[in-house]
């Protein structure tokens, strides 16, 4: 299996543990990540002001990874929503396909739409598949509750096709079950992280972060499971302020991207996967479980 990695800008520059964590567990599961020369924004920033650029950004990364003859993995759900609604137009109006070839022969690119986007949560339970992400686990995590969080662009648009369904998302829940920890059910599950409004309003979004928080803390769980950089770093990197705005000093939720907590049930030092640049307490969930895996 081989995937034209993508990652876009915020990993590139803040959340280098994400990288980190997906190229570890990745290559012990035969994944081979190819980084491929001249990928760019999505354009996504641009969406609201020059959607043109934003069109064309999108399709000159897809067309760099089909030069490669490779599917273009993006690690970011919000970069994985964006890329994935310009392919959904592309593919449906040759006009437009025509516009963006003109722009990317400056470059000797073609955008022909033979390459797939994928998010981790389809190479991980489809390609990859659970059974043999079970058998590269050296020890589990039986007994410890985790809340899986998807974020708003791994759910909608639906119409441009998501990997999960919008409604009731089931794939991050099972791939934590396959490390041997329960996913279970909270009624906040699909509420949003507050990022995107945080550009608004950001005592709003620090609120809607922390409601859910406050939520994961009355609920008895060990920590919180994620998939988009986004909501990775609104929950984590800005949890201390979160507890502050929402006058909870008693928030202290764990928060693991999900290849970070696959990558230690592999038996993988927590600093190869990034883990001593969580923000948020991991060093309490890890400490309980190298205590029960020393038995």
């Amino acid at each position: 299996m081989r995937y034209a990695l993508y990652l876009g800008c915020w990993i590139r520059t803040e959340l280098y543990n994400v990288e980190m964590s997906t190229r570890e567990v990745m290559a012990r599961l035969g994944v081979e990540l190819v980084d491929v020369p001249g990928f760019s924004c999505c354009g996504y920033p641009l969406r609201s002001l020059n959607m043109p650029t934003m069109f064309y950004l999108s399709a000159r990364n897809l067309a760099l990874a089909e030069r490669e003859g490779l599917d273009l993995f993006a690690l970011c759900n919000g970069c994985h929503a964006s890329i994935s609604e310009v392919k959904y137009a592309l593919d449906r109006d040759p006009d437009l396909v025509r516009q963006v070839n003109e722009n990317l022969a400056l470059e000797g690119l073609e955008y022909t739409g033979r390459s797939r986007v994928m998010h981790l949560l389809e190479i991980l339970s489809g390609d990859v598949g659970v059974e043999r992400i079970r058998t590269s686990l050296t020890r589990g995590l039986e007994g410890f509750r985790f809340a899986p969080h998807y974020g708003c662009h791994a759910l909608r648009p639906s119409v441009v096709g998501r990997p999960e369904d919008p409604e009731d998302p089931k794939i991050l829940d099972g791939l934590i079950r396959a490390l041997g920890a329960e996913a279970a059910y909270y009624p906040e599950r699909l509420d949003c992280c507050g990022s995107s409004l945080g550009i608004y309003d950001i005592e709003s979004a620090l609120k809607m972060a922390g409601a859910k928080l406050s939520s994961i803390k009355g609920r008895g769980f060990d920590g919180m499971v994620v998939v988009c950089p986004f909501c990775y770093k609104m929950y984590d990197s800005r949890q201390d302020v979160i507890k502050r705005v929402v006058e909870d000093e008693g928030i202290e939720i764990p928060v693991f991207y999900y290849t970070q907590l696959l990558g230690l049930t592999m038996g993988l030092d927590a600093r190869r996967l990034g883990l001593h640049l969580n923000q948020s307490p991991v060093e309490l969930a890890i400490q309980r479980m190298e205590e029960m895996w020393r038995g």
